[in-house]
């Protein structure tokens, strides 16, 4: 997993509460296992009309949030379903940050798993965030995770809150299997050490 520091983008708000998981990454795109290819499929369903050409009036369809990295929506955004694609999806189009004030859970831990970082924060702070997103091409963003801090295009700062274990996995780029491989030592020799003392196991 590629480690989170500090993050400069576009941001683009996206006015809708309760998005989902199937209005993230549709249900016809969950065939695959793998992790690429996903960011076509990103938001699809509002992307794309039926004939299969671009929504002029999707926000990611316009000139200055084509390339977003970060994401300002409304509350509990990945509800729905626990897909696993939802983040795969975000990180594959280049989002690396959602920010919102609350989240899906299985979404939420989701995103830590995959370099994704959703980040809570008050209703008032959203709305300032989100007036700092509907600037267009003035719209970048600064995430900053060892500061905890968001600073907006006119140098406004928000802070937030991240749980300490989180913030160091994000920073170390760790997974459930690169924290394993933190202890890859202690591992081997225990099982040198198994190997010895019941060689039939």
């Amino acid at each position: 997993m590629d480690k989170f520091t500090t993050l400069t983008g576009v941001a683009a708000p996206m006015k809708i509460r309760n998005i989902d998981t199937d209005m993230i990454i549709p249900k016809q795109y969950l065939k695959t296992i793998k992790r690429t290819g996903l960011g076509t499929g990103l938001f699809s369903e509002m992307r794309y009309r039926d004939d299969g050409s671009e929504n002029p009036d999707f926000i990611l369809n316009k000139p200055a949030y084509r390339h977003a990295k970060i994401i300002v929506a409304e509350d509990n955004f990945g509800c729905g379903s626990s897909r696993e694609h939802a983040p795969w999806a975000l990180l594959d189009y280049g989002v690396r940050c959602v920010i919102s004030t609350s989240f899906a859970d299985i979404f939420f831990n989701n995103c830590f798993q995959n370099g994704v970082l959703p980040i809570k924060v008050s209703p008032a702070d959203l709305e300032k965030l989100m007036d700092d997103a509907s600037r267009g091409s003035n719209s970048t963003m600064t995430i900053d995770l060892e500061a905890q801090e968001i600073r907006g295009p006119d140098g406004g700062v928000v802070k937030f809150e991240i749980d300490a274990f989180r913030k160091h996995c994000m920073l170390n780029g760790l997974d459930d299997i690169g924290l394993t491989m933190t202890k890859e030592a202690g591992i081997t020799s225990y099982e040198d050490k198994v190997g010895k003392t019941r060689p039939w196991t």
